[in-house]
Formats: structure tokens, sequence, C-alpha cells
């Protein structure tokens, strides 16, 4: 029986309030609204050039030469790994994390047809990162950039490779890696034929959970195929709110929140209501199912 509800999140502006990398600026001294300017202008001025830059792939590299011109002396994986415990998240994560993964664990009615919540993380941020932080008891399964250490010019392993990356249009590849089970079931690949009964993760098991317009894509894979979307704002931000809502108007995600998942919480209460009709409708056809093959029960002809 595939009966997983998986809850899929995005981090940055979503789980995080800000970036990840937040900690790492701050703990250099590094102007995070100058990096990331560069990061953002540098591409610009390489197509200009008649150049394809692939903007998450650059920041990437960005971050490399910084590792090796000393101005983020030292970072390597294991430091990356250690700011994960420096996340400044949401109110109400991991808790929402913990309780969800915990909903139908005691309960039969549910727990006889295998229905379980997962959790999984695709970010384009660092895996290293989330690796360090206080959400991995809780979590299922990350996509995120994984970077290879090389020595610096001292000789000091610092990130110097890019060897995975996760940007805004493969994160549909992840979604579709976690519908098949990838990771989860030896043998399998994103490529692999399997008939959608057969999936691990059924897409209309599946909830979405990210800040803005750079996850449409991942959005519109999950929405498509029968799954419910979300999106998050931070509370008070104006114009975040008017570019969730206007993705709401377009048929991209079906409900949006202020960035707040504590329990009361118009968040807290959609994500956990939408994981409940999930399960119950999981556990009505597994019932149905049973049902529909029980032969009758014989009687005495008269």
């Amino acid at each position: 029986m595939a009966n997983i509800i998986a809850v899929i999140w995005d981090c940055d502006k979503t789980l995080v309030d800000g970036y990840m990398q937040d900690p790492i600026f701050e703990d250099y001294g590094v102007d995070s609204k100058s990096f990331w300017d560069e990061v953002r202008n540098k591409p610009k001025e390489y197509e200009k050039e008649g150049v394809r830059v692939n903007s998450d792939t650059y920041y990437l590299n960005h971050f490399i030469k910084c590792a090796h011109d000393g101005t983020l002396k030292g970072l390597n994986n294991q430091k990356l790994r250690e700011y994960g415990a420096k996340q400044k998240f949401y109110n109400g994560i991991p808790e929402i994390f913990e309780k969800t993964k915990q909903m139908f664990k005691d309960d039969k009615t549910y727990s006889e047809y295998g229905i379980q919540v997962e959790h999984y993380i695709v970010s384009t941020g660092f895996a290293e990162v989330i690796r360090g932080s206080k959400l991995m008891p809780f979590v299922d399964g990350i996509w995120g950039c994984e970077l290879l250490e090389t020595p610096d010019s001292e000789g000091n392993l610092v990130i110097g490779e890019v060897i995975y990356t996760i940007d805004n249009t493969t994160k549909t590849r992840a979604i579709f890696e976690i519908n098949k089970g990838i990771g989860k079931i030896d043998g399998i690949e994103v490529n692999s034929k399997i008939p959608e009964e057969n999936r691990r993760v059924h897409f209309e098991n599946m909830i979405y959970i990210a800040d803005g317009p750079s996850d449409i894509p991942a959005f519109s894979v999950v929405k498509k195929n029968g799954g419910a979307t979300f999106a998050i704002y931070p509370k008070g931000d104006l114009e975040a709110m008017q570019q969730v809502e206007q993705m709401r108007e377009d048929g991209r995600v079906d409900m949006y929140a202020e960035a707040d998942y504590s329990e009361g919480t118009t968040a807290y209460m959609w994500i956990t209501s939408r994981i409940q009709k999930m399960a119950d409708r999981i556990r009505d056809t597994e019932q149905a199912k049973i049902m529909n093959s029980a032969s009758g029960v014989p009687h005495h002809l008269i």
C-alpha cells in the first residue's frame, strides 16, 4: 500500500525567517546585500556578452570563490553543518513536523492501513546546513546543494567544487524522485517506468509548501497531479502577501498564510486539516477495497 502523505517544504523564507546563509554572513562580517547584489548582477553582465548563466549555480561558485580568496576563510562542510544550529526558524518549526508525524501513529483506524506522514525539504540552499539543523529528527529526505572540499592557498580544506545542485526547475525532478521512492526503494531511478498506482508517494498525497513565484514549477507539478499547494509570506510584508495572493488567483496555490506554524494559526490549521483529509480519503479507499473484495457469507438454502 502506498499510503504515505508527504509534506514537501522549501527552506529559505518558508521554514527560515530569511536565508539560511544569513548566519554565515554575520559570522564573517560580510554584507549580505552586497553579496546577493553581486550574485544577481554578474550573470546579467555575462548574458550581455552572450554567455548563458544559471544564477543558482553562479551563487554556489561565488561562495566557493569567497572561501578560497579569504572572504569566507575556512568555510567547509563541517562549518556549514554547524551553521544549521544557528538557523532562525519561524514560530512552530520544528514542532509542526513532530506533531504531524505522530498524527496517526497510535490510531489503529489509520495505522493498520500504513498511513503515515513524512517530511521532505527541497532547497536551492546547502544540504549540509539543513542536516545540522534541529529539523533533522523529523525529516525523511533532503534535496539540496552538495559541495566537495578542496585545499585553499594555505592547504586547508574548504568548499571547492559543486557536485549536486537544486534550482527552481530541478525541484520538480526532486518531487518525482519522492513520488517514485528514490532513496527509499533500492534500484529505483527517476526515469524508471512505474505505474502511478505502484509509486511510493502518490501525487494526490503530497502537500507542497513554499514562499514565492520561484517555486511555481514545483507548485504546478504537485497541483496538476492532484496534490495540495500552500504559500507562505512574512508577517507584515504587504508585497509578499500580494505576490502569493496573485498566485492563488492564478490557480498556483490552494491557500496561503503568514509564516507562523504555531498551533492555532492559519498555517498550522490548514496543513494539519489537509493532512487529516488526505488520511481520511486513504482510509476510506482502503476500506472500500476490502469490502469490495470480500465474498458473501453463505446461507442455508430454504
